[in-house]
């Protein structure tokens, strides 16, 4: 038995609901350690609204936030697994089931960029990228909405052969120019080297990793931690009421590349919207903590 585009379908509608409904488990662990070491009053009582804030909207099954964001997905395929899908297509049909039958609704954020126009639909949405996973047999598939706190402070630049220092203070600067209007404390990822666009999606995918589990490499976990210290330091703070929690963890990484080195940056609020589900051939959908 393959997976068919009914098996992509109701896994993509559901993943996006998640997202929704549900602080990850990670991402609370981190907002009751940042509560526990926070210095500021203020910001210890931000963080506490936020926890609650999670735990109602769980047992209460309503959205923790309300700006839904777009539709955004990441799928990794198996090299051994077994479909027979449009995938793409699948999922925009997951997309529009959860528009029609979701409860609370959600407002119309998808945008056409060159009309300003607002609806649910849209050229290219939604927005769906592929990666492979040799020798895997089954298809990963991750959400995470893109909205306006998250998406709007990204940045990217390009550098020709920068030192460590460099690209650190340029972070520094891109998070300074955030301030606290990315719902703080955020998620920040990083992405050094490769390709323009490959460099951003390093980025992206960086958020997704869980919070506070360092990069491998020591150098780049060196980056991360002097990031992560340095972001902090700033005193944004929790909502940008003061405090040492602006980031819960800085994700960096990274690829070889040509003598210029793009770097980029991407956020993820506060909320840290992603849900993940893989999928194999005649067996159960295996839902992936979150």
């Amino acid at each position: 038995m393959s997976l068919g585009e009914e098996d992509i379908r109701e896994v993509s509608k559901a993943l996006y609901s998640r997202c929704l409904r549900a602080v990850p488990e990670d991402t609370r662990a981190a907002l009751r350690h940042a509560m526990a070491t926070e210095s500021s009053e203020t910001g210890r009582k931000t963080l506490d609204l936020m926890l609650r804030s999670a735990e109602l909207a769980a047992r209460k099954d309503r959205f923790v936030c309300s700006d839904a964001g777009v539709p955004v997905y990441f799928v990794r395929i198996g090299t051994r697994c077994d479909w027979r899908a449009n995938i793409k297509s699948a999922i925009r049909q997951g997309f529009d089931e959860l528009v029609r039958e979701i409860d609370p609704p959600i407002l119309q954020h998808v945008t056409n960029p060159l009309t300003l126009e607002r609806g649910y639909h849209g050229k290219d949405m939604p927005i769906v990228t592929f990666d492979l996973i040799e020798d895997a047999d089954y298809i990963e598939i991750t959400c995470s909405p893109k909205a306006l706190g998250s998406g709007r402070w990204a940045a990217l630049e390009l550098f020709t052969f920068p030192t460590l220092e460099t690209i650190e203070t340029w972070v520094l600067d891109v998070a300074i120019k955030a301030g606290a209007q990315h719902c703080p404390p955020v998620i920040m990822g990083v992405g050094i080297g490769g390709t323009f666009d490959y460099a951003a999606k390093m980025a992206k995918e960086a958020t997704l990793r869980p919070v506070g589990q360092p990069h491998p490499e020591p150098m780049v976990a060196g980056i991360e931690e002097r990031l992560f210290r340095a972001v902090n330091g700033l005193g944004y703070g929790p909502m940008g009421t003061g405090g040492d929690s602006t980031v819960l963890g800085v994700h960096v990484n990274y690829a070889a590349g040509h003598g210029f080195t793009p770097v980029a940056v991407a956020f993820n609020c506060w909320i840290n919207r992603r849900a993940t589900a893989r999928l194999r051939a005649g067996q159960p959908v295996e839902w992936l903590p979150i």
